[in-house]
């Protein structure tokens, strides 16, 4: 008999996290409730007064590898999001320009139906679960994060794409009211919109998820509110924010950084400790938090699940 293996984040029904149970987060815990979970990151997070009320429904993530979270302060205070400032630390306030409302992702490429999705119509359409995964920049540094989302792999059989779209493209949007790097023309420093692009198999492997929030809030907009990308085995550049367009082509779409430097950028940024950008070493991070580095992992850590994608492939030339 065949036994199909139960993927961490595939969790049973009743271990949902209901939205209610964050809706007081001060007379919950005084009440005790939170003694029936626990060892729950959330709720030790919560009695430190960390993160907001959680607003959203998801599955809990069993956190099989006992992987140690950052905290929600780490997580939301030092963010790449150059359409605001290149200083990590600055992305966080200078975010609040960020509208999210109404917010609007036009589908078109090699897809059925080119449409326009409202993003509070689509967040109905797909049961939310949170997954665990390490973070790790190609400047050396990482972090622990419990994102909240959907597979991609969802969305795209929902979007119906034709059978000879090969990539998926997406855009972060621009808007020069709500960004100021991009309304600095010449002096900016990134050309806009910011692009990333996957291979449609990296796109329907099961870890790419499309987040919508972390510790059981909607994300926070230094993060990429309302709606990002997480790719885990892949450097965090790859994992677009504040996504407004996803195009489907038959083409390797051009990313940002490629296009800025293809010298020190390639389409794959796959995390490879063998393989050191020009300017940082690969082989160790800093875990943010932390002192000492560690030793990187190849993907990631997640060479389990996606070594197969580039069996037979160079990964010292398709960096």
């Amino acid at each position: 008999m065949k036994i199909k293996k139960k993927e961490p984040w595939n969790i049973s029904e009743n271990e949902v996290t209901p939205q209610e149970l964050f809706e007081n987060r001060r007379s919950f815990l005084k009440l005790g409730a939170a003694s029936l979970i626990a060892g729950s990151s959330i709720v030790e997070a919560l009695a430190k007064d960390e993160i907001p009320v959680a607003n959203l429904k998801y599955i809990k993530d069993k956190n099989i590898d006992n992987l140690k979270l950052n905290t929600y302060d780490q997580i939301t205070s030092y963010n790449n999001f150059y359409e605001f400032t290149t200083s990590k630390e600055k992305v966080k306030t200078l975010s609040d320009t960020l509208d999210t409302n109404n917010w609007k992702i036009q589908i078109d490429g090699l897809v059925e139906k080119t449409i326009t999705l409202d993003f509070d119509d689509l967040l109905k359409k797909f049961a939310l679960e949170e997954r665990i995964y390490r973070f790790r920049c190609v400047e050396g540094w990482s972090m622990v994060v419990p994102w909240i989302g959907f597979t991609l792999a969802d969305l795209i059989k929902y979007l119906k794409p034709l059978s000879s779209a090969k990539y998926i493209r997406f855009e972060t949007l621009v808007d020069k009211k709500m960004f100021p790097d991009q309304n600095r023309g010449v002096l900016s420093s990134i050309s806009y919109p910011y692009v990333e692009g996957l291979r449609m198999d990296e796109a329907m492997n099961d870890l790419s998820l499309i987040a919508v929030g972390l510790y059981g809030s909607s994300m926070p907009k230094q993060n990429g509110a309302p709606i990002r990308l997480v790719v885990p085995w892949k450097y965090g550049f790859k994992s677009i924010k504040s996504i407004s367009k996803i195009s489907f082509l038959d083409k390797e779409p051009l990313n940002t950084w490629q296009k800025a430097n293809s010298r020190e950028y390639g389409f794959y940024a796959n995390v490879n400790p063998n393989v050191d950008h020009p300017r940082w070493s690969q082989a160790k991070e800093r875990v943010l938090g932390k002192f000492f580095k560690q030793k990187t992992l190849m993907f990631n850590g997640y060479e389990e699940e996606v070594a197969h994608l580039y069996k037979g492939m160079d990964l010292t030339r398709y960096i």
